[in-house]
């Protein structure tokens, strides 16, 4: 199959998965026209077991996003969107990915670069399960920066149950990209890729604690994401963090994290 064959493949299937997404909930408009061009470029240009691993991730994440939905109704106002993704979002976790998709398709022999992508998506899963799941604990999550219990939901709030649940976000993308790799480094994949996933969540948490802007309702008197106005209708104010760093840019380093450290794991133990 020659190149641009592939592509125009990869178009049509990321086109027919996004809408299917979109009609089952999962995608917003804007989200499913930046899935089907992310993902027919992935495919186009990396091929099955590229597109292959992204779509265990949207799966399994968006699975989750749905499956607990009425139970984690009410914390809707803490967080910045819904469950819908929309193209920002779809964005924020597999832009990277066609980055590095671009550079194997430059430069196929560089092994890293697998490892960083499939990094990459762990740390996003992992963030993601840890959000999805997270928030059932039945014990209260505390602060990653100094222990401080804290509402369910908040930003930079860590539990056991959150915890674990990323670490099986970032295990399934470890062992999916280890299988799809079919080489002899199989452990050394799961290892640097689910360590990666694991280390880019806990990076996500970390600057949802300190640096992400965070807003406050006065009228519900309750910290949130959202901005310029809480589910209430009430115009938010910044409580703290950088204005400009969204819960979009906060995926954005966790993927940057996970895919650095997957590659830099990698090198180190197979250089």
């Amino acid at each position: 199959m020659d190149a641009w064959t592939q592509l125009l493949i990869g178009f049509m299937l990321g086109i027919g998965t996004a809408g299917l997404d979109w009609r089952a909930g999962a995608l917003t408009r804007s989200g499913s026209l930046a899935a089907a061009l992310l993902g027919g470029l992935i495919y186009g240009l990396g091929g099955l077991r590229w597109a292959a691993l992204l779509l265990i991730f949207f799966i399994t994440s968006s699975g989750l996003s749905h499956l607990f939905g009425r139970r984690k109704a009410s914390l809707a106002e803490k967080f910045s969107k819904g469950s819908q993704r929309d193209w920002a979002q779809v964005a924020a976790n597999g832009g990277l990915g066609v980055l590095l998709v671009v550079a194997y398709a430059l430069w196929p022999a560089q092994d890293w670069i697998w490892l960083a992508y499939a990094g990459a998506l762990a740390a996003v899963n992992a963030d993601t399960w840890a959000t999805e799941l997270g928030v059932l604990s039945r014990i209260p999550p505390r602060l990653i920066t100094n222990g401080k219990v804290v509402a369910r939901g908040t930003s930079g709030g860590v539990s056991l149950l959150g915890t674990l649940a990323a670490l099986g976000g970032a295990l399934v993308i470890g062992l999916a990209a280890a299988w799809l790799k079919q080489d002899t480094g199989i452990a050394v994949t799961v290892l640097a890729v689910s360590l990666a996933g694991l280390v880019g969540s806990l990076f996500d948490s970390w600057l949802g604690a300190t640096l992400q802007a965070i807003y406050f309702c006065p009228v519900c008197q309750k910290e949130t994401e959202r901005h310029p106005r809480h589910t209430c209708g009430t115009p938010t104010e910044r409580l703290r963090g950088w204005k400009w760093l969204n819960n979009d840019l906060v995926n954005v380093g966790c993927a940057l994290v996970g895919a650095g450290l997957a590659a830099g794991v990698w090198l180190f133990l197979c250089s």
